[in-house]
C-alpha cells in the first residue's frame, strides 16, 4: 500500500513539473505572438505607406493618348 502512495506521489510530482514547464512555454509563446503581431503591424503600415506613394507617382504620370 505504501508503495502505491510513493508511486502516486512521484506521478503527482511529475505532473506538477510538467504543468509548470507547459506554463512557462505558454508564457514564452504568448510573448513571441505579441512580438510578431507588433512586427506584422509595423510591416503592414510600411506596405500601406509604400502603396500610397506608388499610387501618387502613378497619378502624376500622364495617360497615353492613342
Amino acid at each position: 500500500m505504501e508503495t502505491e502512495f510513493v508511486i502516486l506521489e512521484q506521478k503527482i510530482d511529475q505532473l506538477i513539473r510538467h504543468s509548470a514547464a507547459l506554463g512557462e512555454s505558454n508564457r514564452s509563446l504568448r510573448e513571441r505572438v505579441a512580438m510578431l503581431e507588433a512586427e506584422n503591424r509595423r510591416l503592414a503600415n510600411k506596405v500601406s505607406s509604400a502603396t500610397r506613394k506608388i499610387e501618387l507617382v502613378l497619378a502624376m504620370i500622364p495617360e497615353e493618348e492613342n
